[in-house]
Protein backbone atom coordinates (compact mmCIF):
# COMPACT_ATOMS: atom_id res chain seq x y z
CA UNK A 1 0.00 0.00 0.00
CA UNK A 2 0.94 3.56 -0.67
CA UNK A 3 -0.36 4.62 2.54
CA UNK A 4 -0.28 3.87 6.19
CA UNK A 5 -3.79 1.92 8.04
CA UNK A 6 -6.24 4.32 9.16
CA UNK A 7 -7.17 3.00 12.72
CA UNK A 8 -9.94 4.15 15.22
CA UNK A 9 -9.93 3.19 18.51
CA UNK A 10 -13.02 2.70 21.11
CA UNK A 11 -11.68 3.47 24.78
CA UNK A 12 -8.54 3.90 26.06
CA UNK A 13 -8.49 7.33 26.52
CA UNK A 14 -6.72 9.56 29.16
CA UNK A 15 -5.77 7.18 32.16
CA UNK A 16 -6.18 3.79 30.58
CA UNK A 17 -3.13 1.43 30.71
CA UNK A 18 -4.26 -0.88 28.12
CA UNK A 19 -5.10 1.84 25.66
CA UNK A 20 -1.73 3.65 25.68
CA UNK A 21 -0.19 -0.57 25.18
CA UNK A 22 -2.02 -0.91 22.11
CA UNK A 23 -1.53 2.74 20.44
CA UNK A 24 2.16 1.82 20.90
CA UNK A 25 2.07 -1.28 19.38
CA UNK A 26 -0.18 -0.07 16.87
CA UNK A 27 2.68 2.33 16.04
CA UNK A 28 5.79 0.77 16.38
CA UNK A 29 5.94 -0.58 12.66
CA UNK A 30 4.87 2.58 11.30
CA UNK A 31 2.18 1.26 9.09
CA UNK A 32 -0.72 2.07 11.07
CA UNK A 33 -2.02 5.43 11.98
CA UNK A 34 -4.62 6.64 14.85
CA UNK A 35 -6.93 9.15 13.25
CA UNK A 36 -10.24 8.70 14.85
CA UNK A 37 -11.64 7.01 18.65
CA UNK A 38 -14.76 7.36 20.77
CA UNK A 39 -12.37 7.14 23.88
CA UNK A 40 -14.64 7.24 26.54
CA UNK A 41 -18.27 7.15 27.28
CA UNK A 42 -17.78 10.76 28.52
CA UNK A 43 -18.37 12.87 25.25
CA UNK A 44 -15.78 15.31 27.11
CA UNK A 45 -13.32 13.17 28.28
CA UNK A 46 -13.27 11.58 24.97
CA UNK A 47 -12.74 15.08 23.14
CA UNK A 48 -9.96 15.65 25.45
CA UNK A 49 -7.96 11.99 25.38
CA UNK A 50 -8.36 12.84 21.08
CA UNK A 51 -6.36 16.13 21.71
CA UNK A 52 -3.98 14.31 23.44
CA UNK A 53 -3.75 12.04 20.83
CA UNK A 54 -3.48 14.66 18.23
CA UNK A 55 -6.93 13.88 16.63
CA UNK A 56 -9.13 16.13 14.38
CA UNK A 57 -11.35 17.64 16.56
CA UNK A 58 -14.44 16.09 14.26
CA UNK A 59 -13.13 12.91 14.40
CA UNK A 60 -13.42 12.57 18.14
CA UNK A 61 -16.47 11.14 18.66
CA UNK A 62 -19.15 11.20 22.00
CA UNK A 63 -19.91 7.57 21.00
CA UNK A 64 -18.93 4.46 19.11
CA UNK A 65 -22.27 4.43 17.48
CA UNK A 66 -21.75 8.03 15.79
CA UNK A 67 -18.15 6.97 15.25
CA UNK A 68 -19.37 3.69 13.39
CA UNK A 69 -22.29 5.89 11.65
CA UNK A 70 -19.81 8.82 10.27
CA UNK A 71 -16.71 7.27 9.61
CA UNK A 72 -18.50 4.86 7.31
CA UNK A 73 -19.47 8.04 5.35
CA UNK A 74 -16.13 9.55 5.12
CA UNK A 75 -14.01 8.81 1.89
CA UNK A 76 -10.94 8.84 4.05
CA UNK A 77 -12.72 6.45 6.94
CA UNK A 78 -10.74 4.08 9.01
CA UNK A 79 -9.87 0.93 8.14
CA UNK A 80 -10.28 -0.72 11.57
CA UNK A 81 -11.16 -0.39 15.12
CA UNK A 82 -9.19 -1.17 18.25
CA UNK A 83 -11.63 -2.21 21.10
CA UNK A 84 -10.17 -1.74 24.37
CA UNK A 85 -13.60 -0.85 26.43
CA UNK A 86 -14.55 -3.21 29.04
CA UNK A 87 -15.25 -6.59 28.63
CA UNK A 88 -19.73 -6.59 28.55
CA UNK A 89 -19.07 -4.05 25.72
CA UNK A 90 -16.50 -6.20 23.41
CA UNK A 91 -19.47 -7.62 21.39
CA UNK A 92 -21.43 -4.33 20.82
CA UNK A 93 -19.13 -2.67 19.57
CA UNK A 94 -17.35 -4.96 17.41
CA UNK A 95 -20.91 -6.26 15.94
CA UNK A 96 -21.29 -2.23 15.24
CA UNK A 97 -18.48 -2.04 13.50
CA UNK A 98 -18.39 -5.19 11.57
CA UNK A 99 -21.91 -4.40 10.20
CA UNK A 100 -20.75 -0.33 9.13
CA UNK A 101 -18.70 -2.68 7.24
CA UNK A 102 -14.62 -2.27 9.33
CA UNK A 103 -12.18 -4.60 10.05
CA UNK A 104 -11.57 -5.06 14.14
CA UNK A 105 -9.03 -5.91 16.52
CA UNK A 106 -10.59 -6.40 19.76
CA UNK A 107 -8.81 -6.59 22.84
CA UNK A 108 -9.64 -9.98 24.99
CA UNK A 109 -11.68 -11.67 26.30
CA UNK A 110 -14.10 -11.95 23.39
CA UNK A 111 -17.07 -11.27 25.79
CA UNK A 112 -18.38 -11.59 29.15
CA UNK A 113 -20.46 -14.93 28.01
CA UNK A 114 -20.23 -17.74 25.43
CA UNK A 115 -23.49 -17.43 24.46
CA UNK A 116 -22.65 -13.70 22.77
CA UNK A 117 -19.26 -15.06 21.88
CA UNK A 118 -20.71 -17.16 19.36
CA UNK A 119 -23.07 -15.04 17.97
CA UNK A 120 -20.04 -12.71 17.46
CA UNK A 121 -18.72 -15.52 15.89
CA UNK A 122 -21.41 -16.05 13.31
CA UNK A 123 -21.43 -11.94 12.45
CA UNK A 124 -17.94 -12.28 11.40
CA UNK A 125 -18.20 -14.95 9.33
CA UNK A 126 -20.69 -13.71 8.05
CA UNK A 127 -19.11 -10.22 7.35
CA UNK A 128 -16.06 -11.74 5.77
CA UNK A 129 -13.82 -9.12 7.83
CA UNK A 130 -10.88 -9.44 9.72
CA UNK A 131 -11.13 -9.60 12.98
CA UNK A 132 -8.21 -9.93 15.68
CA UNK A 133 -8.34 -10.95 19.16
CA UNK A 134 -4.75 -9.17 20.93
CA UNK A 135 -3.98 -12.50 23.05
CA UNK A 136 -0.44 -10.56 23.11
CA UNK A 137 1.84 -13.53 24.38
CA UNK A 138 1.74 -15.37 21.00
CA UNK A 139 3.38 -12.34 19.51
CA UNK A 140 6.71 -13.51 21.38
CA UNK A 141 9.71 -14.97 19.15
CA UNK A 142 10.24 -17.81 21.03
CA UNK A 143 6.60 -18.75 21.49
CA UNK A 144 6.12 -18.68 17.80
CA UNK A 145 9.60 -21.47 18.42
CA UNK A 146 8.15 -23.44 20.40
CA UNK A 147 4.87 -24.28 18.52
CA UNK A 148 7.27 -24.60 15.92
CA UNK A 149 8.97 -27.21 17.52
CA UNK A 150 5.82 -29.07 18.53
CA UNK A 151 4.71 -28.78 15.31
CA UNK A 152 8.13 -30.47 13.69
CA UNK A 153 7.85 -33.38 15.89
CA UNK A 154 10.62 -32.10 17.99
CA UNK A 155 9.24 -32.96 21.80
CA UNK A 156 7.98 -36.28 20.22
CA UNK A 157 4.55 -37.19 21.21
CA UNK A 158 3.00 -34.92 23.99
CA UNK A 159 2.55 -36.02 27.37
CA UNK A 160 1.72 -33.01 29.61
CA UNK A 161 0.90 -28.90 29.46
CA UNK A 162 1.50 -26.92 32.84
CA UNK A 163 0.53 -23.55 32.55
CA UNK A 164 0.67 -20.69 35.43
CA UNK A 165 0.44 -17.14 35.01
CA UNK A 166 0.53 -16.17 39.53
CA UNK A 167 0.20 -12.42 40.37
CA UNK A 168 0.57 -11.11 43.65
CA UNK A 169 -0.70 -7.82 43.03
CA UNK A 170 -3.61 -8.77 45.06
CA UNK A 171 -2.63 -9.88 47.77
CA UNK A 172 -2.51 -6.98 50.11
CA UNK A 173 -6.49 -6.61 50.20
CA UNK A 174 -6.86 -10.35 51.55
CA UNK A 175 -6.12 -8.86 55.14
CA UNK A 176 -7.96 -5.50 54.05
CA UNK A 177 -5.02 -3.85 54.11
CA UNK A 178 -4.59 -3.11 50.22
CA UNK A 179 -5.49 -0.47 48.13
CA UNK A 180 -8.57 -2.14 46.31
CA UNK A 181 -5.98 -3.03 43.43
CA UNK A 182 -8.59 -5.38 41.15
CA UNK A 183 -10.27 -2.47 39.99
CA UNK A 184 -14.32 -2.21 40.63
CA UNK A 185 -15.10 -3.36 36.85
CA UNK A 186 -13.45 -6.14 37.38
CA UNK A 187 -15.13 -7.64 40.52
CA UNK A 188 -18.68 -7.15 38.84
CA UNK A 189 -19.99 -9.90 37.01
CA UNK A 190 -22.42 -7.30 34.93
CA UNK A 191 -19.48 -6.18 33.17
CA UNK A 192 -16.39 -8.75 33.76
CA UNK A 193 -18.21 -11.52 33.20
CA UNK A 194 -18.61 -14.76 35.79
CA UNK A 195 -14.96 -14.99 36.35
CA UNK A 196 -12.35 -12.21 37.23
CA UNK A 197 -9.02 -13.65 37.45
CA UNK A 198 -9.75 -17.21 34.95
CA UNK A 199 -11.72 -14.66 32.83
CA UNK A 200 -8.68 -11.78 32.70
CA UNK A 201 -5.14 -14.32 33.09
CA UNK A 202 -6.43 -17.57 33.16
CA UNK A 203 -7.59 -17.32 29.27
CA UNK A 204 -4.11 -15.91 28.35
CA UNK A 205 -2.65 -19.43 30.05
CA UNK A 206 -5.49 -21.46 28.17
CA UNK A 207 -4.28 -19.49 24.95
CA UNK A 208 -0.69 -19.82 25.46
CA UNK A 209 -1.24 -23.65 25.65
CA UNK A 210 -3.54 -23.79 22.61
CA UNK A 211 -1.07 -22.18 20.34
CA UNK A 212 2.04 -23.64 21.13
CA UNK A 213 0.70 -26.87 21.52
CA UNK A 214 -2.31 -26.83 18.67
CA UNK A 215 -4.38 -29.26 21.37
CA UNK A 216 -7.81 -27.97 22.63
CA UNK A 217 -9.20 -28.86 26.40
CA UNK A 218 -11.91 -31.50 26.11
CA UNK A 219 -12.69 -31.70 30.05
CA UNK A 220 -11.48 -29.49 32.84
CA UNK A 221 -11.95 -30.26 36.79
CA UNK A 222 -11.22 -26.93 38.27
CA UNK A 223 -11.69 -24.84 41.75
CA UNK A 224 -12.39 -20.70 41.94
CA UNK A 225 -11.62 -19.26 44.61
CA UNK A 226 -12.16 -15.19 46.34
CA UNK A 227 -9.86 -14.58 49.19
CA UNK A 228 -10.50 -11.42 48.89
CA UNK A 229 -13.72 -10.57 51.57
CA UNK A 230 -16.58 -9.60 49.98
CA UNK A 231 -15.52 -10.72 46.43
CA UNK A 232 -17.97 -12.14 43.91
CA UNK A 233 -15.72 -13.62 41.73
CA UNK A 234 -12.46 -15.22 41.77
CA UNK A 235 -8.97 -13.99 42.19
CA UNK A 236 -7.40 -17.85 42.24
CA UNK A 237 -7.91 -20.95 40.44
CA UNK A 238 -6.48 -23.95 39.34
CA UNK A 239 -7.71 -26.51 36.94
CA UNK A 240 -6.62 -29.89 36.41
CA UNK A 241 -7.20 -30.05 32.71
CA UNK A 242 -8.07 -33.47 29.71
CA UNK A 243 -6.71 -32.06 26.53
CA UNK A 244 -7.10 -34.35 23.11
CA UNK A 245 -4.99 -37.04 22.34
CA UNK A 246 -4.56 -38.18 25.80
CA UNK A 247 -2.62 -35.15 26.58
CA UNK A 248 -2.96 -34.12 30.06
CA UNK A 249 -2.52 -30.83 32.43
CA UNK A 250 -3.05 -28.22 34.66
CA UNK A 251 -3.74 -24.71 34.40
CA UNK A 252 -3.28 -22.44 37.76
CA UNK A 253 -3.64 -18.39 37.58
CA UNK A 254 -4.03 -16.59 40.37
CA UNK A 255 -3.78 -12.40 41.66
CA UNK A 256 -2.83 -13.48 45.55
CA UNK A 257 0.36 -15.15 44.98
CA UNK A 258 2.55 -13.06 46.93
CA UNK A 259 5.50 -11.55 45.71
CA UNK A 260 5.01 -12.63 41.71
CA UNK A 261 4.80 -10.19 39.24
CA UNK A 262 3.50 -11.13 35.65
CA UNK A 263 4.89 -15.59 35.67
CA UNK A 264 3.08 -16.40 33.00
CA UNK A 265 4.82 -19.52 31.81
CA UNK A 266 4.51 -22.98 30.07
CA UNK A 267 6.35 -26.23 29.94
CA UNK A 268 4.92 -28.49 27.64
CA UNK A 269 6.94 -32.33 28.19
CA UNK A 270 7.03 -34.96 25.27
CA UNK A 271 8.33 -38.46 24.63
CA UNK A 272 11.56 -37.15 22.88
CA UNK A 273 11.82 -33.38 24.64
CA UNK A 274 10.27 -30.65 26.39
CA UNK A 275 10.26 -27.11 26.41
CA UNK A 276 10.20 -24.15 28.84
CA UNK A 277 9.22 -20.75 28.78
CA UNK A 278 8.62 -17.72 30.72
CA UNK A 279 6.88 -14.40 30.22
CA UNK A 280 9.57 -12.82 32.45
CA UNK A 281 12.59 -14.00 30.61
CA UNK A 282 10.48 -14.06 27.33
CA UNK A 283 14.17 -13.77 25.00
CA UNK A 284 14.59 -17.78 25.79
CA UNK A 285 13.44 -20.73 25.15
CA UNK A 286 14.82 -23.85 27.40
CA UNK A 287 14.63 -27.43 25.43
CA UNK A 288 15.09 -30.28 28.05
CA UNK A 289 16.22 -34.35 27.28
CA UNK A 290 15.76 -37.50 29.36
CA UNK A 291 19.64 -37.86 28.62
CA UNK A 292 21.19 -35.06 27.76
CA UNK A 293 22.16 -31.77 28.13
CA UNK A 294 19.31 -29.03 28.00
CA UNK A 295 19.11 -25.98 25.52
CA UNK A 296 18.92 -22.45 25.70
CA UNK A 297 17.47 -20.84 22.73
CA UNK A 298 17.54 -17.21 22.16
CA UNK A 299 15.87 -14.76 19.54
CA UNK A 300 17.71 -13.14 17.56
CA UNK A 301 19.90 -16.15 16.18
CA UNK A 302 20.09 -17.43 12.90
CA UNK A 303 18.77 -20.93 14.68
CA UNK A 304 15.63 -20.09 15.78
CA UNK A 305 13.12 -21.08 12.80
CA UNK A 306 11.26 -19.01 10.45
CA UNK A 307 8.35 -17.72 12.19
CA UNK A 308 10.97 -16.47 14.89
CA UNK A 309 12.83 -14.80 12.94
CA UNK A 310 10.45 -13.22 11.51
CA UNK A 311 8.70 -11.33 14.42
CA UNK A 312 12.41 -10.36 15.75
CA UNK A 313 13.09 -6.72 15.46
CA UNK A 314 16.67 -6.17 16.71
CA UNK A 315 19.54 -8.66 16.61
CA UNK A 316 20.61 -10.75 19.11
CA UNK A 317 21.75 -9.79 22.87
CA UNK A 318 19.51 -6.65 21.95
CA UNK A 319 16.36 -7.71 24.41
CA UNK A 320 12.49 -7.24 23.16
CA UNK A 321 9.34 -7.66 25.27
CA UNK A 322 5.76 -7.00 25.62
CA UNK A 323 5.06 -3.98 23.59
CA UNK A 324 7.23 -5.56 20.98
CA UNK A 325 5.05 -9.39 20.81
CA UNK A 326 1.50 -7.10 21.33
CA UNK A 327 3.05 -4.96 18.04
CA UNK A 328 3.50 -8.76 16.25
CA UNK A 329 -0.32 -9.47 16.56
CA UNK A 330 -0.98 -5.70 15.19
CA UNK A 331 1.17 -6.30 12.53
CA UNK A 332 0.21 -9.79 11.43
CA UNK A 333 -3.69 -8.12 11.60
CA UNK A 334 -2.23 -5.32 9.35
CA UNK A 335 -0.89 -7.85 6.49
CA UNK A 336 -4.72 -9.32 6.92
CA UNK A 337 -6.49 -6.27 6.35
CA UNK A 338 -4.10 -4.74 3.82
CA UNK A 339 -4.22 -7.51 1.57
CA UNK A 340 -8.07 -7.23 1.85
CA UNK A 341 -7.85 -4.16 0.52
CA UNK A 342 -5.36 -4.67 -2.10
CA UNK A 343 -7.81 -8.03 -3.23
CA UNK A 344 -5.12 -10.38 -2.62
CA UNK A 345 -5.53 -13.77 -1.52
CA UNK A 346 -4.56 -14.86 2.01
CA UNK A 347 -1.48 -16.48 2.43
CA UNK A 348 -1.51 -20.87 1.79
CA UNK A 349 -0.72 -21.32 5.68
CA UNK A 350 -2.65 -18.21 6.70
CA UNK A 351 -2.42 -15.48 9.16
CA UNK A 352 -0.46 -15.68 12.93
CA UNK A 353 -2.72 -13.89 14.49
CA UNK A 354 -5.56 -15.06 17.29
CA UNK A 355 -8.89 -15.01 15.81
CA UNK A 356 -12.67 -14.97 16.74
CA UNK A 357 -12.40 -18.48 17.37
CA UNK A 358 -9.69 -18.04 19.71
CA UNK A 359 -11.94 -15.54 21.85
CA UNK A 360 -14.94 -18.54 21.67
CA UNK A 361 -12.36 -21.37 22.69
CA UNK A 362 -11.32 -18.74 25.53
CA UNK A 363 -15.23 -17.97 26.53
CA UNK A 364 -15.71 -21.82 26.49
CA UNK A 365 -12.70 -22.37 29.08
CA UNK A 366 -14.05 -19.59 31.22
CA UNK A 367 -17.65 -20.87 31.61
CA UNK A 368 -16.14 -24.77 31.87
CA UNK A 369 -14.59 -23.37 34.91
CA UNK A 370 -17.21 -21.40 36.36
CA UNK A 371 -19.61 -24.44 36.22
CA UNK A 372 -16.58 -27.02 37.39
CA UNK A 373 -16.31 -24.76 40.64
CA UNK A 374 -19.70 -24.45 41.38
CA UNK A 375 -20.04 -28.50 41.16
CA UNK A 376 -17.05 -28.84 43.69
CA UNK A 377 -14.60 -29.23 40.94
CA UNK A 378 -16.33 -31.92 38.78
CA UNK A 379 -14.95 -32.91 35.88
CA UNK A 380 -16.73 -30.50 33.07
CA UNK A 381 -16.43 -30.94 29.02
CA UNK A 382 -16.02 -27.53 27.16
CA UNK A 383 -19.15 -26.40 25.18
CA UNK A 384 -16.90 -25.28 21.34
Amino acid sequence: MNRKLRMGMVGGGRGAFIGAVHRMAANLDGKIELVAGAFSSDPEKSKLSGEDFFIDPDRAYASYEEMAAKEAARDDKIDFVSIVVQNHLHVAVAKTFLEAGFHVICDKPLSNNLEDAKELQKIVRDSGKVFCLTHNYTGYPMVKEARRMVRDGELGRLLKIVVEYPQGYAVGDVEGDGQGKISNWRADPKIAGASNCMGDIGTHAHNLARYICGIEIEELAAELTAFIPGRELDDDGNCLVRFENGVKGLIYASQISNGDENNLNIRAYGTKASIEWHQEDPNELIVKYANAPRKIYRRGNDYVGEAAAANTRTPFAHPEGFIEAFANVYLAAAGAITDQIEGKAPPAEGYDFPTVDDGVAGNAFIKACVESSANNAAWTKLDL
